[in-house]
């Protein structure tokens, strides 16, 4: 029983990570098409002033960051962090409640 939770978990978190980073994919694909059409408009009707490298740095950011999220490039504040702190404040709490008993 035990070990058919502990397979559902692994396949919901495989689920929730193949979901990020298809995610992550479709963002760049718009970001792609999008900023590429602003720099076509940009360079043909107001080629004087180049305005569509603002919007594509932020977003460029944002899209940095969300490739951080999908493919765990950072190793702070990711899940295991999360499962890591949790497990730690548990065993303070367990060793709190064993002093005062």
């Amino acid at each position: 029983m035990e070990n058919t939770n502990q397979e559902y978990e692994r396949y919901q978190k495989a689920r929730k990570r193949v979901k990020a980073i298809k995610g992550f994919y479709a963002n760049l694909v718009c970001y792609i098409l999008v900023i590429s059409f602003l720099a076509f408009i940009n360079l043909k009707y107001t080629s004087e002033h180049i305005w569509f490298c603002w919007p594509m740095l932020g977003w460029g950011v944002g899209l940095l960051f969300h490739a951080f999220g999908a493919f765990k490039i950072v190793p702070f504040f990711g899940e295991d962090w999360e499962e890591k702190k949790i497990k730690e404040f548990m065993k303070e709490d367990e060793k709190q409640k064993d002093k005062f008993q």
